[in-house]
């Protein structure tokens, strides 16, 4: 039979080694250790700063002062306007516009020429203005186109034919318009007029000279007209 030891184990002993002693000692300080010891004052200087030179700010412009919208007040409203009717054109008025543009068509007339024709005609004064004042026609030319029709038939002098024009019933400035431009070439007038009156009767150098001088051509006319008839 087994036995076993019950005492518990020993620790060990561990023996330090001796250590010194350490014995304190104090030195009072002296003023030569404390001005070595004291650190030497450093005298700092601060760095200069050098002032922001001044800045000019901008002058404030003044923002502009939008003015107040103008209320447009509303326009009025424009009150209709009558306007005359025009009058009615009557049957007679109709017919005798109708016959004057015919008469126009075929022969030259004055404005108071056609009116006589178309009263003639048997129409009123009243339908006979209606019609000369709203046929169309341009007088001046009227006037030169009976001019034209008289130069194809017979002689004229450039007066003699604003007479003409005249007894026709055409204005002095619408027969003179027409002389001015019918293209007549009065020496020539002269000459055709002389020989219708030698084919009449027989005349003199100087009577004939004459007549074509009442007949209202210039004296340098007639005597041309003259000659070339073998005067």
């Amino acid at each position: 039979m087994m036995t076993f030891d019950t005492e518990k184990p020993q620790k060990p002993t561990t023996t330090l080694p001796d250590m010194p002693e350490v014995v304190a000692t104090y030195k009072p300080a002296t003023e030569t250790d404390s001005a070595e010891t004291q650190p030497e004052a450093v005298t700092e200087t601060a760095p200069e700063i050098s002032q922001p030179e001044p800045v000019n700010e901008p002058e404030s412009v003044p923002e502009p002062v939008s003015e107040p919208e103008s209320v447009s007040e509303p326009e009025p409203t424009p009150e209709p306007v009558n306007e005359p009717e025009e009058p009615q054109v009557t049957m007679g008025q109709r017919n005798a516009l109708g016959a004057a543009r015919s008469y126009l068509n075929t022969t030259a007339f004055s404005y108071r020429g056609l009116l006589h024709q178309l009263e003639f005609s048997g129409y009123t004064t009243d339908d006979a203005y209606y019609a000369a004042d709203n046929c169309g026609a341009d007088w001046d030319e009227q006037a030169l186109k009976k001019a034209k029709h008289y130069l194809e038939t017979t002689a004229f002098s450039y007066s003699g034919l604003i007479h003409q024009l005249e007894y026709e019933q055409f204005t002095t400035a619408q027969a003179t318009y027409a002389a001015d431009n019918c293209g007549a070439d009065w020496n020539e007038q002269a000459v055709k007029k002389g020989a219708d009156y030698l084919n009449l009767m027989p005349f003199f150098r100087d009577g004939l000279i004459s007549q074509l001088e009442h007949e209202g051509f210039t004296h340098e006319q007639a005597e041309y007209g003259a000659t070339r008839n073998g005067y």
